[in-house]
């Protein structure tokens, strides 16, 4: 079936003809939450090789967590992102692909551990705020921004906040200097419609301030690269993806597959297809990650995930009936 004129442009602007649309690649952020942030360096070398040869926009290495808030033996360096673990990695990094930390609202000391952006390797602050915490969000937001970075705010668990107090954080966003404002769905609980639903309210805000949105799925019900086409399609130009959709319980939308949709000739397959089988397949024979049964249970429940984390590290974890009752039961 042949397109009409403005089909045909329609189109081509939605994704092949849109250069605005950037990737931020979380393989090492998202999934050091299966680990405790504890990967060796020749990992996250890998990965950060596979995003330069890729030709992916950002690739986000951890969380700015403040020390004293954790256990600094239980959890590795990618909890906290100093600024010498991540020149070990990419030097001066000297290359096209910029590096993004994360930093949540009330467990970031954002005046030690957040440098001026003169002093630092990183390009781009990702503030994460649940919908009370909004507040702080805005101040870090602010202070992230006078120090020079590219910000973001990851609003979480959008899909148990009521619509009025989303408009109202969009209101707050929209007026500060924020660049980008994501749609996330923390528990991988949305369809297809929820998205579309959402990504209206946030783009009406963000368009009319001059600003972009981006889009964070998890894959609990599958949906994750679903929803992030139907976030593209009506305008996201913000892409979170992981390798081989290493993330939290179900994962990420896989950034192999976003390259794959997208065919800008900017981006590679081969590079990150490599990371896979050298660097990320031998993971799997001691740290789990993807969709399965506990994980699409929370994600139809609309509920955080760590009772099926928590599952799967027991000895009962096959037992997906008793998995189901427990939950249920907690209704």
């Amino acid at each position: 079936m042949s397109l009409s004129p403005q089909e045909e442009e329609l189109a081509q602007r939605w994704v092949s003809f849109r250069p605005e649309i950037k990737i931020v690649d979380c393989t090492i952020r998202d999934g050091g939450l299966m680990n405790d942030h504890q990967f060796e360096d020749q990992t996250v070398q890998a990965v950060y090789r596979a995003c330069v040869e890729a030709g992916i926009d950002y690739m986000e290495f951890g969380y700015k967590g403040a020390r004293e808030m954790y256990d600094t033996s239980k959890y590795g360096i990618w909890k906290f992102s100093h600024e010498d673990d991540l020149r070990r990695i990419v030097g001066d990094n000297d290359t096209d692909l910029k590096i993004s930390v994360m930093a949540d609202v009330d467990r970031t000391d954002i005046d030690r551990d957040i440098l001026p952006r003169s002093d630092s390797v990183i390009d781009m602050v990702r503030v994460a705020t649940y919908i009370h915490q909004v507040p702080g969000a805005l101040a870090m937001i602010q202070d992230a921004h006078d120090k020079g970075y590219e910000t973001c705010v990851n609003l979480m668990a959008a899909s148990v906040v009521s619509l009025a107090e989303i408009e109202g954080a969009l209101e707050l966003f929209a007026q500060s200097p924020v660049n980008t404002i994501y749609v996330v769905d923390s528990f991988g609980s949305m369809f297809t419609e929820q998205v579309r639903m959402l990504l209206g309210h946030y783009l009406k805000h963000a368009q009319a301030a001059g600003k972009e949105v981006g889009i964070h799925a998890h894959n609990n019900q599958q949906l994750a690269f679903a929803n992030t086409i139907e976030a593209i399609s009506l305008g996201a130009n913000y892409l979170d993806g992981s390798i081989a959709g290493l993330g939290r319980g179900a994962g990420n939308c896989p950034t192999e597959l976003l390259v794959g949709f997208l065919r800008n000739p900017k981006y590679h397959l081969r590079p990150l297809l490599t990371c896979i089988r050298d660097a990320l397949d031998p993971l799997r024979a001691r740290m789990q990650w993807g969709p399965n049964i506990p994980y699409m249970i929370t994600g139809q429940l609309n509920r955080h995930p760590r009772a099926a984390m928590a599952w799967e590290d027991s000895d009962t974890c096959h037992d997906h009936v008793a998995f189901y009752d427990s939950v249920i039961e907690e209704e």
